[in-house]
């Protein structure tokens, strides 16, 4: 009997980390922009609490990274990155627009990121086992391996993927038109990802099924 295999990964804290801690990421960057703000732990600190509140705010105002008032992604953690700092403003100063590009930047490719060091490896792997097709074997006893990408999270996880060099299908949920995984198991180059789900697209987060559904939906 044709036996297949199914393996997906959250992104965020899975394959990838912040490779700086984002309160201190982004007091930096600030300081660099001219925003005073003094580099003890209780300083981080109040970067970080502005931060979270900032974030729980705009999530509140604008669910799901802002896909659901049509706001984006894109102005949604601009809004996030302009309150962060508001509090440390002088009088007639406002936030850079430099300082949200940087930040926006960073956080969207490997810049931002530490890319767990057994990654790389693992879907090296993969790619081996998946690119031999139909041919079973003891170590590896399935017909067609399919990696999937289920994050909640918005459309910046397949560039970051990517900018660690690991090969990203274009196939994303909701996106017009897609096409099914091929089941033939021969793709040339071998994607180390197959398809990626992001509850941006979903409009739902995990552990909500339907957040499961679509990455099915998706072979």
């Amino acid at each position: 009997a044709k036996k297949n295999l199914l393996l997906c990964f959250d992104a965020f804290g899975t394959l990838f980390t912040p490779s700086t801690p984002i309160p201190r990421a982004y007091a930096n960057a600030a300081v660099h922009h001219g925003i005073a703000i003094g580099a003890s732990n209780e300083d981080i600190a109040k970067v970080g609490a502005r931060f979270k509140e900032a974030f729980k705010d705009e999530s509140k105002r604008n669910p799901n990274y802002g896909k659901a008032t049509g706001l984006g992604a894109h102005k949604w953690w601009e809004n996030i990155i302009r309150n962060t700092f508001t509090s440390f403003l002088k009088s007639g100063q406002e936030v850079p627009p430099a300082l949200v590009t940087d930040l926006l930047e960073r956080f969207s490719t490997k810049e931002g990121y530490h890319l767990h060091t057994d990654v790389i490896d693992f879907f090296a792997e993969l790619r081996r086992k998946k690119s031999t097709g139909r041919t079973r074997s003891l170590s590896w006893p399935y017909d067609r391996t399919v990696v999937g990408i289920i994050s909640n999270s918005d459309y910046r996880v397949p560039h970051i993927l990517e900018s660690f060099r690991l090969n990203v299908s274009k196939r994303r949920f909701g996106s017009s038109p897609f096409t099914k995984v091929s089941s033939d198991g021969e793709k040339t180059p071998v994607d180390d990802v197959d398809f990626v789900v992001l509850s941006y697209d979903v409009g739902h987060e995990k552990p909500d099924r339907r957040v499961f559904d679509a990455a099915v939906s998706m072979l």
